[in-house]
């Protein structure tokens, strides 16, 4: 098992990737600490895991409280003793509209959850994480971030999105020396709620990626997966696209 007996930290654990990440981290032999606002999500989440010999706790609440952060941290030490890593994962993708007709609260909001939550999981996690041998975290960026492939009206998120790359390349640099990896992860087109449910608007991202198709939230989290285990111990401060090929648009 990739993550046995692990403590592993997921946000935005109740839907999508998060959801589909902690699954498969459980079952990996991970113990699980599911994050999220809607608590009767990860009740359910976290209560079938259990009931299929799996081990899951949760904490109900928002990213962008600083308190929150640490709490979380707090409940995965009461209830497994050590902490080892996180898949940071929660994200908004906000208003799509252009900049100059862009509400400022839109734009602070977007930062807020995308960016600043990831500043307060990394200062909560991070002082814990140095106690482990080897540990690692993942923060979900995405192949916007990147490369706008010509998805209009996403400035509030491209912007936090790259800023979220910036940040890991800088956490990498800084706390490498204490055995602490990390990482950001750029998915593709995934088919989430938060990517809605209109076939146009699927078709038309989906003709965006070389391999012509929305990715499984499965496959974003076998990439989560990959970063966290000890079969990525020399990569960090990387932003691994697993993005269907949009980043490259050759076709």
């Amino acid at each position: 098992m990739e993550l046995h007996g692990q403590t592993i930290i997921v946000t935005g654990a109740s839907s999508g990737i998060g959801a589909a990440a902690v699954e498969l981290f459980a079952s990996e032999g991970a113990n699980v600490v599911l994050g999220a606002r809607r608590e009767a999500e990860l009740a359910k989440l976290a209560g079938g895991i259990t009931e299929q010999g799996g081990s899951a706790t949760y904490l109900a609440g928002d990213v962008t409280d600083e308190a929150y952060a640490a709490a979380l941290v707090e409940h995965a030490l009461n209830t497994y003793g050590r902490l080892h890593g996180a898949f940071n994962n929660a994200g908004i993708i906000g208003d799509m509209e252009p900049v100059p007709e862009m509400d400022t609260d839109n734009w602070n909001g977007v930062l807020r959850t995308n960016l600043t939550s990831a500043f307060y999981a990394a200062k909560a996690q991070i002082p814990v994480l140095k106690n482990a041998s080897q540990s690692a975290i993942v923060f979900t960026s995405s192949f916007v971030g990147h490369t706008n492939s010509g998805m209009p009206g996403m400035g509030a998120y491209a912007a936090s999105k790259a800023g979220l790359v910036g940040l890991v390349k800088s956490l990498a640099a800084d706390h490498g020396p204490d055995g602490i990896r990390v990482n950001a992860l750029l998915p593709g087109g995934t088919k989430t709620a938060m990517a809605g449910d209109d076939p146009e608007g699927h078709a038309f991202i989906s003709n965006l990626h070389p391999l012509k198709r929305m990715a499984n939230p499965k496959e974003i989290a076998q990439a989560a997966l990959f970063l966290l285990s000890d079969r990525a111990s020399f990569v960090t401060g990387s932003a691994m696209t697993a993005d269907g090929g949009v980043s490259i648009r050759l076709v």
